[in-house]
């Protein structure tokens, strides 16, 4: 009989599936503000009673649930739609119970119909509104009392019984004070993270505060950076993201080009965090202190932008957690701590937390105070470096224990990794994760990838962030690229994605001369100070504006899900409609991934999803063109022509 135990044998209601959700007990589903959600729940029980199914949310951390019936469709299915009122971190349930009473009522009726008698019926039903009488209060129960006593009542007239005992004022007060002793409820409970916009649709602007003095041999400050922040804002930009920001370590510290051994005055790589001026929550003297940094964050909110910092949770040798806390770092038996790899890679001036310390609940509680500190700083939104070569499950608790208190926190997740662990990242509660869009350069493995991104149920928990190229990644077909390239990979990372980044003054002056033999740039601003001429001849800062401003002007390109692929006879071509729900706002766009050569060919389009008649003539008014050129179309499909010499893409909005 001890077996019996596991099971709660009175409750016969089963919650078989919610959708959509993630089962896994605290992995977490991702909306955006303002965004209708679908639910759809399975809930049944044996035999023929009426079953009913109620939605349940509460902000997490808080104790009182929010409760609502759900809709009964065909074959056991419950659905609601909700629209959650503002961002946050939710607990999510839905309840089944058995309906006695409607299940009571509908048998009764039946038995109306069929003249039988049903006495012995009204004293049942009496009984059951009397049920509900000790779940209500007030008026409520007062009404309830004397409509049992009526029912039950054998000396009142028999057919205003029956007639009330049929009526819907009985059963929707009754329905308001269901039985919940025997309720069963979904496990585990869901988690699901509202998000801001910036949250879904963002463009970020990479740059190193360092190298803005702008003669290559000063070190830049704070109050340089900000120099840049007109032009960028200009640009069309959103976020303003900084590289690690804290003081860099001496020892093993790297060159010129990741060499071994630098010169006395090589600054070094600001992700070997740490040294005697302090470490994660401490400014690099030669950045300012924290009052300019204070001036900065101001200056990028007056531009309309946010501030995003690098947190990348390792140490320079001569970070002070080093020293006060040997136990967070796994030591060699020569005395030394073994410094990161990733083979045949090697980071000398990096040392990674040993999470496997026996002090792993302290080590938590610092790593979390350092997004604490710099929230307190006026910065909501983290680049986070390499999370998937931490703890998983520190990541888990860590971001869903800021989002509780800080809901508009964002966190990007740096995982170039393995599929499965990418996006366990992201149910785990990472807003946004870089992604393989960098390696994707034909058509066909760029569409396959955007299906699995867009129409599967990595959609409901994973949210990409598409960049061209990073400090670290310089791809092949960027260095072996020309100037259309560069254009037409940033119009398909911001038009297939709705968060796009770029590190900023290699793409818009296109630097694209690699290190021999590696995805990397030569001269790489990692290691040294860097002198960018902004406005080098070829540069696509303009093109870059208009692809930012047609994202900024349509809204059916600030959403990465709502994706079409269409049909095309060239296999260079890649096209794609995205609309809003309403369908007032479509856009199509067409890349020739042929950077050389002209291509043309035509375009089948879904003209019965765009809500357009096979006669019906519309305009395509090209926004990648500054002159806004409109083109007539007719018809499912119609020709196009690119040549990269003038540009590889058209972003058309449909006019009607």
């Amino acid at each position: 009989m001890n077996s019996l135990r596991a099971y709660a044998g009175r409750r016969r209601v089963l919650v078989d599936l919610l959708i959509p959700s993630i089962p896994r007990p605290r992995a977490v589903l991702k909306r955006p503000l303002g965004e209708p959600i679908h639910w759809r729940a399975h809930v049944f029980a044996d035999g023929h009673d009426l079953v009913r199914a109620f939605f349940r949310f509460r902000k997490a951390g808080t104790e009182a649930w929010t409760q609502v019936a759900m809709h009964a469709e065909p074959n056991d299915e419950y659905t609601l739609e909700w629209n959650p009122a503002e961002i946050g971190l939710y607990e999510i349930a839905v309840s089944g119970v058995i309906d006695h009473f409607g299940s009571w009522r509908a048998g009764f009726i039946k038995k109306v119909n069929a003249g039988e008698q049903v006495d012995v019926d009204l004293r049942i039903g009496a009984d059951l509104i009397g049920e509900a009488v000790d779940r209500a209060a007030g008026e409520d129960a007062a009404k309830l009392k004397g409509w049992r006593d009526f029912l039950a009542d054998n000396d009142r007239d028999f057919r205003q019984r029956v007639e009330f005992a049929r009526s819907d004022e009985v059963a929707g007060l009754v329905d308001r004070y269901p039985a919940y002793d025997l309720e069963t409820v979904i496990e585990p409970v869901r988690t699901l993270s509202v998000e801001r916009e910036l949250a879904i649709c963002g463009a970020w602007y990479e740059y190193f505060p360092r190298s803005c003095a702008d003669d290559g041999h000063r070190h830049g400050t704070f109050d340089d950076a900000a120099k840049r922040l007109p032009e960028i804002a200009a640009m069309g930009f959103d976020i303003v993201y900084f590289p690690p920001i804290h003081p860099i370590g001496v020892p093993f510290r790297k060159g010129k080009n990741n060499s071994l051994t630098p010169d006395s005055d090589d600054v070094g790589s600001p992700w070997a965090i740490g040294g005697e001026n302090g470490g994660h929550k401490a400014i690099h003297p030669e950045l300012g202190d924290f009052e300019s940094f204070g001036r900065f964050v101001e200056a990028v909110k007056s531009h309309g932008m946010e501030l995003a910092l690098d947190i990348a949770f390792q140490c320079a040798p001569d970070h002070p957690y080093v020293r006060e806390n040997p136990q967070w770092f796994r030591w060699r038996p020569d005395g030394t701590v073994q410094y990161a790899e990733n083979p045949p890679k090697k980071y000398q001036d990096i040392l990674p937390f040993d999470f496997e310390t026996t002090d792993w609940e302290n080590l938590w509680a610092e790593l979390k105070s350092v997004f604490d500190f710099w929230i307190e700083k006026g910065v909501k939104i983290f680049r986070v470096d390499n999370p998937h070569t931490k703890s998983f499950i520190f990541w888990e608790w860590c971001i869903q224990e800021i989002k509780k208190v800080h809901p508009e926190a964002i966190f990007l997740a740096e995982a170039f990794t393995r599929p499965k662990r990418k996006y366990w990242l992201g149910r785990a509660g990472f807003t946004q994760g870089y992604t393989y869009f960098t390696w994707r350069n034909d058509a066909r493995v760029m569409r396959e990838y955007l299906e699995e991104l867009t129409q599967t149920e990595v959609a409901d928990y994973f949210w990409p962030n598409f960049w061209p190229n990073t400090p670290d990644i310089l791809h092949e077909d960027l260095q072996t690229g020309n100037r259309a390239t560069f254009i037409g990979r940033y119009v398909l990372a911001a038009t297939l994605s709705s968060n796009v980044g770029i590190y900023g003054p290699a793409y818009e002056i296109r630097d694209h001369i690699p290190f021999p033999g590696k995805e990397e740039y030569t001269n790489n601003e990692k290691y040294e100070l860097k002198r960018w001429n902004w406005t080098a001849p070829g540069n696509i800062r303009e093109e870059i504006t208009l692809v930012n401003l047609a994202r900024r002007e349509n809204p059916a390109l600030q959403r990465t899900r709502n994706l079409t692929f269409c049909e095309t006879d060239n296999p260079y071509f890649i096209a794609y409609l995205k609309q809003t729900p309403d369908r007032t706002n479509q856009i199509l766009v067409v890349v020739s991934m042929d950077w050389n050569w002209a291509q043309m060919g035509h375009i089948t389009l879904p003209l019965e999803q765009m809500g357009l008649g096979s006669d019906r003539e519309f305009g395509v008014e090209d926004l990648l063109d500054s002159r806004r050129t409109v083109y007539r179309w007719k018809g499912k499909k119609n020709f196009v022509r690119l040549d990269p010499r003038r540009s590889p893409a058209h972003i058309f909005r449909i006019v009607l």
